[in-house]
């Protein structure tokens, strides 16, 4: 009886809080359907149920491969990983990891451009792994094992044209190909004073090789550069773009230089033609200045004894490789910037170069581009990459406009070629 009395009391409770119940979700009910009509999205700004989770499309644990492609970078340890191309080749959340075994069965070494499967990180494990090896540098894995390293190859002097003509009001390229044509294989330096338009002529100089030799894998390397040219080269230009700004650490320049070169070595070795444009050296050995650890032998302008021996093998890598491939290196030098150290640097460089471009500071002040010393710029054994007719013609112009200061010789060089369509009709015109 006490129990049937407990009930009976709880009863009129337990009702009481049904009807409060019913009640706040009547109440519910009625607010939503008077909002309805004034906020259409008021049913979707509510919280979301949690959804069924739903199974995902591939099992992980079987099919989970997705293709990737990366540039190797060597450990100490033996193993690798492939570095991504969105992060100029440095350690990113990308990163793909190569085992040892995979590295001594392809023969793998730094700089090599991998494309392959790679799966998803297991539990425990940070970076996908590579599973399966199907191209390295554009070539099976078989063809690649036995070749020859960069070192072995023999260099030639350059003897295949790179064609820089685009189009006929493109003074910049037309003048380049006739007074410092550049090969297959140059080491070209482009020696300049601030505010030359240097950056502008590699830039046209960049696209006049992507429209016209599609074969040639065309790499640009922006070192200690303004964050917003690297945005405009990468716009502008048709190429891989490979970019250290100046407000990164002096690390970061020599790390970014040195994979950059490697990879271009890899694709050679394999048999491809690579053209670096280098925009700066000079900055390139700053940066390699500061990194060096001290010798206590100092040159003049305070640069490191031992500094100069990393660019100097960057710069020296440019060659034309005996029935294979070519690596062709322009880089710009700057001189007159007012620093004792650039000086240094410069004359290191001065000699090493087969193909001078020197800018010339008085033309551009006056507005007058390309700015280039017509007289002061050349190229070593051009013989080899014109045509005897042409060879011996620029020569009679070259006697031409020695006698001019650089000033009057350019305007005189445009003078003439503003009315012709290409350099052929520009070379008979000089009959006239």
């Amino acid at each position: 009886e006490a129990g049937n009395d407990a009930n009976t009391q709880e009863d009129p409770t337990s009702q009481i809080a049904a009807a409060i119940i019913q009640t706040l979700e009547a109440s519910e009910n009625n607010g939503e359907a008077a909002q309805a009509p004034e906020t259409p999205s008021a049913q979707e700004q509510r919280p979301r149920q949690p959804q069924p989770r739903k199974e995902p499309v591939f099992n992980i644990e079987f099919e989970g491969v997705i293709p990737a492609e990366g540039v190797l970078e060597m450990m100490p340890d033996g193993y690798g990983f492939l570095r991504s191309s969105d992060y100029n080749y440095l350690s990113s959340p990308d990163d793909v990891y190569v085992s040892p075994s995979q590295i001594k069965l392809f023969g793998l070494k730094t700089g090599d451009t991998v494309l392959g499967a790679v799966r998803p990180p297991k539990e425990g494990e940070k970076y996908f792994a590579l599973l399966k090896v199907d191209n390295i540098n554009g070539k099976r894995p078989d063809e690649v094992r036995d070749r020859v390293p960069f070192d072995y190859l023999t260099p030639l002097f350059p003897n295949q044209k790179l064609n820089l003509f685009t189009t006929a009001t493109n003074y910049s390229t037309r003048i380049v190909d006739l007074f410092t044509p550049i090969g297959k294989g140059q080491r070209g330096l482009i020696v300049a004073q601030p505010k030359t338009g240097k950056t502008m002529l590699l830039k046209e100089i960049a696209n006049a090789i992507a429209a016209n030799h599609p074969e040639c894998y065309l790499m640009v390397v922006l070192i200690d550069e303004r964050p917003e040219e690297v945005t405009d080269m990468e716009r502008s230009v048709h190429a891989e773009v490979i970019a250290s700004t100046f407000d990164e650490p002096a690390e970061k320049h020599v790390k970014v230089s040195s994979i950059a070169l490697q990879k271009a070595k890899r694709l050679v070795e394999c048999g491809h033609d690579v053209v670096i444009l280098l925009d700066s050296i000079t900055r390139l050995a700053r940066a390699h200045n500061t990194v060096a650890p001290s010798s206590g032998k100092v040159l003049s302008g305070g640069v490191e004894a031992n500094a100069l021996l990393k660019p100097k093998q960057f710069f020296g890598a440019a060659r034309k490789i005996e029935n294979g491939g070519s690596l062709t290196i322009l880089a710009t030098a700057l001189i007159d910037t007012g620093s004792k150290m650039d000086e240094v640097i410069f004359e290191e460089f001065k000699g090493t170069g087969n193909m001078e471009l020197q800018l010339e500071r008085k033309l551009s002040n006056k507005r007058i581009f390309p700015a280039i010393d017509l007289v002061g710029s050349s190229t070593r054994r051009d013989d080899l990459l014109l045509d005897k007719e042409v060879l011996g013609r620029m020569n009679i112009l070259r006697l031409f406009l020695n006698d001019m200061n650089p000033e009057e010789a350019m305007n005189e060089l445009l003078r003439r070629m503003r009315g012709t369509k290409d350099n052929e009709e520009f070379l008979a015109s000089m009959n006239r």
